[in-house]
């Protein structure tokens, strides 16, 4: 295995053992595969949920630009409803779960067909 699936494998892992589902193995790699190099990165491959400008980031980035959803409030109630999920006090929140989850919650699989 390479390093890439290695890291989908500790992803999946998350998912099962800390947010309690059970992953979709094709959409997480994916979204893996979406977040580029930056889950190669120890800062750039996990969200701070503490630090406002990261989940605005985090709106931005992916839940507009890449989802191509509208901004309005239900945008980061749906962030702080996945990091709920995850777990706040989780110190390794990674993007590529976050944004899996948030996938999932907007029914937005079909970005990634």
């Amino acid at each position: 295995m390479g390093r890439r699936d290695d890291l989908i494998a500790k992803y999946a892992d998350d998912l099962r053992t800390k947010c309690g589902m059970q992953p979709d193995m094709d959409l997480l790699t994916k979204v893996t595969i979406g977040c580029g190099p930056a889950i190669y990165d120890a800062d750039a491959s996990t969200v701070a949920g503490g630090q406002p400008h990261e989940l605005e980031t985090v709106k931005d980035n992916f839940l507009i630009k890449k989802l191509g959803l509208s901004d309005g409030p239900n945008l980061m109630a749906a962030i702080d409803s996945v990091l709920d999920t995850y777990g706040r006090s989780n110190p390794n929140k990674y993007r590529a779960v976050i944004y899996y989850m948030l996938t999932k919650h907007f029914g937005k699989e079909s970005v990634y067909s």
